[in-house]
């Protein structure tokens, strides 16, 4: 029976059968029969952003929530490239979407038509994404086409998860060609370990004097956290995580030694210094996690013997020498080391010595960390503001930061139940993040409350999807501390050089005056709920407000810009 389907409605096709629910982007001319396809479907739903850097956020942070992803569509030229700085976020930190360009019309490949990127190769724009996607195409006939989506969502979806491009000419989008029926991909099983690496793990692990179990964004993302924790708990051993395994245990758990790195905490940099033995699963040991690989300040390795899990060879000894290296997915391996020791009696005291070394840590780090979060003098300290919304949201709420002051100081001072609650493209330290990546989130859990805790600059360059989040009455709840610059440069400007040397990194007159757009007014103009918070009883009430009206809402907080209490504590 003939399938006769045009390169778009091939696309639409195979985006509907693997349940896709949202398609991101804007209409242009390099994608007019792509975008046709989706006429009068329900299903997937075409969203309109304000910018195609936000199309790509936002799909960031929806996968980071539905574990699952959705698409982003762009015209040719300019459409495609704005979404770069938002695929970069997502391949470093491993997070999927399938992102769809239009390209020139193949008949018409070099003659350097509107939009056309042509000097040193004819329509060379999809190899500008080639070092920030797992795989990009460029599609010459629709029957490609039909043949590159099963295995462009496999990609995606499977291994470790990153974001695929499919550059597709105007003709391939509306020339049509009899193909196969679009079906549901059955991702390939994931890598498991060898038995005999367990074995050997297991083994280091009860042979160790001062083990650590380092979580990364693999255990999260794999869908292993609660077995990991059950882990910890059998064997009474201290765990300490990444960023995006922030929650990996509740942070009250006395077993949980908090975070590594320069912006982590004294509790984890003393626990991962000191080990003798760790196992880091799904971790790729990055700069900020390793104090930029300084020796003795976070990490001793050597002499400590490092076993190091990953999904991908290419992260296993990269910044560390391994005693034993294993290529498998974080959720395999977890299995078959619970499988490896559950018929073992519940190590209980091994577990009371470690939970009251780990209270002897993190007694001193809260206190380390009360007079930021006590004070209430105006203006407030970030750190108070993170205390006051802790205080004030559901505690089941997802919470986005993007780069700045406000992401280094929710990894440290902000608890949370568990790692759902936590979205921040660490990895590439986006700036712009919060408003889409908020956008996203909502769209994958939208019985969950959603706050996007931004600065005043990370607010201000993704600020036109405001627009977004009231054409489509998203329930999303803004807290924008507002600094007047982007303070968090010119506090390391001033570390690093002296405190006469902040420089071009506050918004200033010339004649030095301060100067920032009413951020409430902006938002307003958008159509969106807005309020100033000066106090902690006016941000408390603002949140309640937000919270019982629904619908986007911004809360815009001035806060402290005077060096160093405008920042977090280094620990790192």
């Amino acid at each position: 029976m003939s399938n006769l389907r045009t390169g778009g409605q091939v696309i639409a096709d195979h985006l509907a059968a693997n349940d896709v629910e949202y398609v991101a982007g804007i209409p242009g001319h390099g994608c007019l029969p792509m975008v046709d396809a989706f006429v009068g479907l329900e299903r997937p739903t075409f969203l309109q952003v304000r910018h195609e850097q936000s199309a790509a956020h936002l799909a960031d942070a929806y996968f980071r929530v539905a574990r699952k992803p959705m698409a982003v569509m762009t015209s040719i030229g300019p459409g495609a490239v704005n979404t770069a700085v938002g695929i970069a976020t997502a391949y470093v930190d491993s997070s999927s979407m399938l992102v769809f360009t239009g390209d020139v019309h193949t008949y018409m490949f070099g003659r350097g038509v509107l939009q056309e990127i042509d000097r040193k190769a004819w329509a060379d724009l999809s190899t500008l994404f080639e070092p920030i996607t797992k795989r990009q195409w460029q599609v010459t006939r629709v029957d490609q086409l039909a043949r590159i989506m099963p295995q462009a969502y496999a990609l995606a979806a499977g291994g470790r998860p990153g974001p695929v491009l499919i550059s597709v000419p105007m003709d391939v989008q509306a020339d049509a060609a009899d193909v196969p029926e679009a079906n549901a991909i059955e991702l390939p099983e994931a890598p498991a370990p060898a038995a005999s690496a367990v074995s050997q793990i297991r083994a280091a692990l009860a042979d160790a004097k001062r083990p650590v179990l380092l979580a990364g964004g693999g255990v999260v993302q794999s869908g292993a956290s609660a077995r990991f924790r059950q882990i910890a708990e059998h064997l009474g051993l201290p765990v300490v995580a990444t960023y995006q395994a922030k929650g990996v245990l509740p942070e009250d758990h006395p077993l949980y030694g908090r975070y590594p790195g320069s912006k982590g905490t004294d509790t984890g940099n003393a626990l991962c210094r000191e080990a003798d033995v760790i196992l880091a699963v799904g971790c790729r040991f990055a700069d900020e996690a390793c104090s930029s690989y300084v020796p003795g300040v976070t990490f001793s390795i050597p002499p400590t013997k490092l076993y190091q899990v990953d999904i991908d060879e290419y992260e296993i000894g990269k910044n560390y020498p391994v005693e034993l290296g294993v290529v498998a997915d974080a959720n395999s391996f977890i299995e078959a080391l619970w499988a490896e020791i559950a018929s073992e009696p519940a190590d209980t005291a091994a577990r009371q010595h470690w939970e009251g070394k780990v209270a002897d840590l993190v007694v001193p780090w809260n206190k380390k960390l009360d007079p930021g979060r006590t004070d209430r003098s105006l203006p407030l300290r970030i750190s108070a503001v993170l205390d006051i919304v802790h205080d004030a949201v559901p505690p089941d709420t997802i919470v986005l930061t993007g780069a700045g002051h406000s992401q280094a100081q929710f990894l440290q001072e902000y608890t949370v139940n568990d790692a759902s609650q936590v979205i921040s493209p660490n990895g590439f330290s986006t700036m712009g993040f919060t408003i889409p990546g908020a956008i996203g989130a909502n769209l994958a859990a939208p019985d969950r409350p959603v706050l996007g805790f931004a600065g005043d600059g990370d607010f201000l360059m993704t600020v036109q999807e405001l627009a977004m989040a009231v054409q489509y009455g998203l329930d999303v709840i803004y807290v924008v501390v507002d600094n007047a610059g982007w303070q968090s440069i010119r506090d390391l400007q001033m570390d690093a050089y002296g405190e006469d040397r902040g420089f071009a990194a506050e918004f200033r007159r010339p004649d030095g005056e301060s100067v920032n757009p009413d951020l409430v007014t902006v938002a307003r103009g958008f159509g969106v709920q807005a309020e100033e918070a000066t106090d902690e009883q006016a941000l408390k009430g603002a949140i309640g407000r937000a919270l019982a009206l629904g619908g986007p809402t911004v809360i815009v907080v001035p806060v402290r810009r005077e060096f160093p209490e405008s920042a977090g504590p280094v620990s790192g």
